[in-house]
């Protein structure tokens, strides 16, 4: 099963996607960490997410490129956190797949879908902030919005979280809906 849950800044979505892979019938728990400490406010923001899942039972891969070369050590339930990382660092990153970002980063969710038994894939809403972006900003929202429509046509279950409530667009609410 492949769930992807789009949301804006703090909008609830990546408590979500946990309360969701916790709630996934596998016997094993990834969290595919996709963002790079580039300073003081991303270390920051790190350690919430991990202060957020700890206890939950998951296991931490760090993966913020080439994600078509991450290996799960066996089938599971795998949280992506988050697809706007990933775009970024494929897109500008040095050793990323540049221009060939989004063929890059849609490989890696196949290939990725075919090793879990449930895939919960998080990423930012996008353009709803505005419209008026320039260069390299408009360019990264495009990819980010192609990924998205993409990766939503791939989906079973797509939802966008706001405020801590999800509306589901596509399928429904896996595993919670069953649960009291």
């Amino acid at each position: 099963m492949f769930t992807l849950i789009v949301g804006g800044a703090a909008s609830g979505k990546s408590e979500y996607a946990e309360r969701l892979a916790v709630a996934a019938p596998a016997a094993r728990r990834f969290y595919i960490a996709t963002m790079q400490p580039w300073g003081e406010e991303t270390r920051q923001r790190i350690a919430r997410h991990r202060a957020m899942r700890a206890g939950k039972g998951f296991e931490t891969l760090e993966c913020p490129l080439n994600l078509a070369t991450l290996r799960l050590p066996e089938q599971g339930a795998a949280l992506l956190e988050c697809l706007s990382n990933l775009a970024a660092n494929e897109r500008y990153s040095p050793e990323g797949a540049g221009e060939d970002a989004c063929r890059a980063i849609l490989n890696g969710v196949d290939k990725l879908c075919r090793q879990c038994s449930d895939l919960i894939l998080v990423s930012n809403e996008v353009f709803s902030g505005g419209s008026d972006y320039e260069g390299d900003t408009l360019e990264y929202l495009r990819l980010l919005a192609r990924l998205n429509r993409e990766l939503a046509a791939r989906a079973d279950n797509v939802c966008e979280v706001q405020c801590g409530i999800a509306r589901y667009y596509k399928g429904k609410e896996p595993y919670l809906h069953d649960r009291v």
